[in-house]
């Protein structure tokens, strides 16, 4: 009697045991016979991978795995490990009945009955929807790093080229200057030309330094994209030589762009310079454009997709990273500057969009600019402004005495008569006490008020009063939205005196 309690009591055992297994539904479990021949299913079984008990048992459990898993004997490797070492644990794609795939976290035991292998017990989950997070994740916290990286770098390159913008100021205006007054020896010709083709250098990298700190003052503006390609198709196409092929594939209902012209130019030219360096055999480089409507934030809105793309090289994994980093150049020596991908990479975020790369060894590389689609009308372009002989008051705002001589310097030489202050305080005071003409004002200035709070408190007090702001870089400049005219530090003779004769009068 009490050995046939017993076996009811270890019936019930097992037949709760059973139904256990058998009602879990959110793992599949099942036992293999030890050559992993499917022996039991459970309905966690049939609802993770989609095969009824009536298909799936006497199957062989290699089925669930990938078609190059099953070639390189994986299933068997997995049976192999849990009998030497007593567990085998995974997580890796598994397929289901329908073809699809899911990210599985597997375990197998080996199951022993007096010393002797009857089987394997396996256990699967889908965590799909866990691993998909922990990707996100992983992207936000590496977006994360590489934003407080660039702000770092933007920080001290921004820094060092705003000092150096100032000194490039004084450079170029003196030496204005000097050829005004310079005789005619050869000599001092050839080292006055030198000096400057130093200084547009030097100011070419420090625009490419200031882009990438965001820190450049902006002009944004409603630009036809297709029309502004046509206008600089020459400079492109000098770019990438006699040995690449250029073409265009620019929709005809593309929307405008709203950016700084200038910066969009140097951009593309950065671009199929970069291409055509990536091709040294030769190819072919096409810049296209297309509409597009992003809903992932902090990009959402209607945008323009600029993509250029070559047939190069391709760039290695372990460079990716890297390209849009200040002075990071795969290039010999001489022969890069490490700044043209990094100025791309400023210009688009400080547009208000961002770029991406794509590439593969050997195929080449797409770098894609989104940049706001603009919604004003797209600005044609004017006929260039002649230099002409003011007259009249200027009234200079200038805190570096260095830059207001030479801004002075210049400023005389075009006809008008210069009044200097320091700071915006001491600029208020002079327009109460004297008429002035216009207002000429650098943005940054020591003070409880900068350059552009002077402009907006002038258009106050005097609405009328023509204003020019001029700024190496300024975090505040990209806050103008159109306001006011910027000039450009370090700006030459002729670029003033258009500045001027565009100013509302």
């Amino acid at each position: 009697m009490k050995k046939l309690n017993q076996q009811r009591d270890l019936f019930e055992s097992e037949r709760s045991f059973r139904l256990l297994v058998e009602g879990v539904a959110d793992y599949a479990l099942y036992m293999l016979d030890p050559k992993g021949t499917i022996t039991s299913w459970n309905i966690g079984g049939e609802r993770i991978k989609g095969y009824s008990p009536g298909e799936i048992l006497g199957q062989h459990f290699s089925r669930f795995y990938t078609e190059t898993d099953r070639a390189n004997g994986k299933p068997a490797r997995a049976l192999g490990i849990a009998r030497e070492k007593g567990r085998y644990e995974e997580e890796g794609w598994r397929v289901r009945k329908d073809g699809t795939f899911f990210w599985a976290s597997v375990v197998i035991d080996p199951i022993y009955e007096d010393g002797e292998l009857i089987g394997f017990a396996k256990i699967t989950r889908d965590i799909t929807e866990r691993r998909n997070a922990q990707l996100k994740l992983e992207a936000m916290q590496k977006q994360l790093a590489e934003s407080q990286k660039f702000d770092a770098l933007g920080q001290l390159t921004g820094g060092v080229a705003h000092d150096f913008n100032n000194l490039l100021m004084i450079i170029s205006g003196s030496l204005h200057i000097l050829k005004k007054s310079a005789t005619s020896d050869p000599k001092l010709e050839r080292a006055m030309s030198a000096i400057e083709t130093a200084t547009k250098r030097g100011a070419a990298l420090t625009n490419q330094l200031l882009t990438f700190a965001r820190r450049q003052s902006v002009n944004p503006q409603a630009i036809d994209f297709a029309e502004r390609v046509g206008a600089i198709r020459e400079v492109l196409d000098a770019g990438v030589g006699s040995s690449v092929r250029l073409a265009f594939d620019i929709h005809s209902d593309t929307w405008p762009i709203k950016a700084d012209v200038s910066e969009l130019e140097t951009a593309l030219l950065n671009l199929v310079i970069n291409a055509r360096d990536a091709m040294p055999d030769g190819g072919a480089v096409t810049i296209q454009a297309r509409n597009v409507v992003l809903n992932e934030p902090p990009l959402a809105g209607d945008f323009v997709a600029i993509d250029v793309t070559d047939t190069g090289l391709g760039i290695p994994s372990d460079v990716l990273d890297k390209i849009f980093e200040p002075f990071f150049t795969t290039k010999p020596i001489g022969k890069g500057t490490g700044l043209g991908l990094s100025q791309v990479h400023g210009f688009a975020h400080q547009a208000g969009g961002t770029v991406k790369v794509a590439s593969e060894l050997g195929k080449g590389t797409t770098f894609t600019i989104l940049l706001p689609r603009g919604m004003d009308a797209p600005v044609r372009d004017a006929a260039e402004a002649m230099s002409f002989r003011g007259s009249g008051t200027v009234l200079l705002v200038e805190d570096n005495p260095d830059v207001a001589l030479v801004s002075t310097g210049l400023l005389e030489q075009l006809g008008y008569e210069v009044r200097r202050v320091a700071d915006a305080e001491a600029a208020l005071r002079e327009i109460e006490n004297d008429a002035v003409d216009f207002v000429f004002s650098d943005i940054v200035m020591p003070g409880k008020m900068d350059g552009l709070s002077l402009a907006h408190h002038l258009r106050q007090i005097r609405p009328g009063l023509p204003i020019l702001l001029a700024t190496g870089y300024s975090d505040v400049a990209a806050g103008v939205r159109g306001d006011f005219p910027i000039l450009r530090k370090p700006y030459e003779i002729h670029e003033l005196s258009e500045a001027i004769a565009k100013l509302p009068r």
